[in-house]
């Protein structure tokens, strides 16, 4: 088995410099693309992204890369490449595949022909005979094959289920924020941890809980566990070692001003519930409040919101009333910063104020606005 990997750690559209900040922070140099950060590392700094990395979709093994226009030379481009250090015999390995604006652009076909490729290595490689199917009855491997221009990339998953599945959301409400990019958003607001923070639209309370992990310093998938844990070749003790490194870099003692508010109770109840699950119900102060009854004399807060969007036939003079009531109560809180996450373009217009900066992100598929209402600075010598 190798000792160092070339890596990546993939993310949503718009959020690749935070990817690359958090490798950074980690200690791992790194090179930002469209879609992810490439890296390089041990089973050790496959634990540690893992376990760490807030707003990353996953981590993945490059296994090789190559020029190819042609089946023949997709073929032998990956048979080429060292599967012995990478699969069992009896390893379980389907392939997904995709192809954009490739000579080779059909997908079926690409997944087939890497996936013949394979088993031809690996059956010489364990001296199977070529008439013998090879068993799949051990740990799942996911590959992909990827081509892009005629560059082909395949990669091997260790994540599993997306990152953005920690593990503590055991309920949510109807159009829930991932994980991951409620995480960006706490990041990008540079919310400071002695200040006050408040979600007047909480849902599930999804926002209010990374803001709560990301205050404490608790790695985010230290709930859950990864694929590559059950492959033979990742001793137990490397996980062991990372998740108890993981619970010692834990702020205990830190304190927290955390709210969350929502107009619907048993929203509020499930918030406070799935807080409980993430280890962080008390940093939190779940309420059932209407926006329009939402009041605070604290000042040099960040107010981070994910509200409807109004995308549903009839939502829409809703959404815009509630649009008005955020404008309303927190335009005035001049010494507080605002984010709000919308696919709404009009949304300056409801608020009633244009935002000091957009940032253009993907919740999914959908273009969204992070509009940007950035408060006044506390006087020197710290927050009043």
């Amino acid at each position: 088995m190798k000792e160092n990997f070339n890596l990546l750690a993939t993310c949503g559209a718009g959020l690749e410099a935070l990817v690359g900040k958090e490798l950074q922070h980690l200690g791992m140099d790194n090179t930002v693309e469209n879609g992810r950060a490439r890296f390089v590392g041990t089973k050790e700094t496959i634990a540690k992204t893992n376990l760490w990395l807030r707003v990353a979709d996953r981590v993945k093994i490059i296994v090789g890369e190559f020029e190819a226009t042609t089946f023949d030379q997709l073929f032998e481009g990956v048979k080429a490449m060292d599967w012995e250090n990478y699969l069992p015999m009896d390893a379980e390995f389907p392939v997904a595949g995709k192809s954009v604006r490739s000579t080779l652009f059909s997908t079926p076909d690409v997944q087939a022909i890497t996936k013949k490729a394979i088993v031809e290595k690996l059956k010489a490689v364990y001296h199977r005979p070529s008439s013998v199917p090879l068993p799949e009855t051990g740990a799942l491997f996911q590959l992909e094959v990827s081509i892009l221009k005629d560059h082909v990339m395949v990669t091997l998953d260790t994540t599993g289920p997306s990152l953005f599945k920690r593990g503590y959301r055991k309920e949510k409400g109807g159009a829930p924020l991932k994980e991951n990019m409620a995480a960006a958003l706490v990041i990008l607001s540079n919310w400071h941890f002695d200040r006050p923070f408040v979600d007047p639209v909480c849902g599930s309370g999804t926002i209010c809980i990374e803001a709560a992990m990301l205050g404490a310093n608790i790695a985010p998938g230290s709930n859950r566990e990864f694929t590559c844990e059950s492959w033979p070749y990742f001793e137990a003790e490397i996980f062991e070692n990372a998740r108890t490194q993981a619970d010692e870099a834990v702020n205990y003692d830190i304190i927290l001003d955390i709210a969350g508010s929502d107009i619907d109770g048993s929203m509020i109840e499930i918030a406070k519930r799935n807080a409980e699950e993430a280890g962080v119900a008390e940093h939190i102060t779940f309420k059932q409040l209407a926006v329009k009854d939402f009041k605070t004399d604290k000042e040099y807060g960040v107010m981070v919101a994910n509200p409807p969007y109004g995308e549903r036939l009839g939502e829409e003079a809703n959404v815009q009333k509630l649009y008005q009531e955020l404008g309303q109560v927190f335009r005035p809180m001049t010494t507080w910063s605002k984010y709000i996450l919308t696919s709404d373009l009009t949304f300056e217009k409801a608020y009633g104020m244009r935002a000091t900066k957009k940032r253009k992100l993907y919740n999914g598929a959908l273009r969204t606005d992070l509009f940007q209402f950035w408060g006044s600075r506390p006087k020197r010598g710290g927050v009043q």
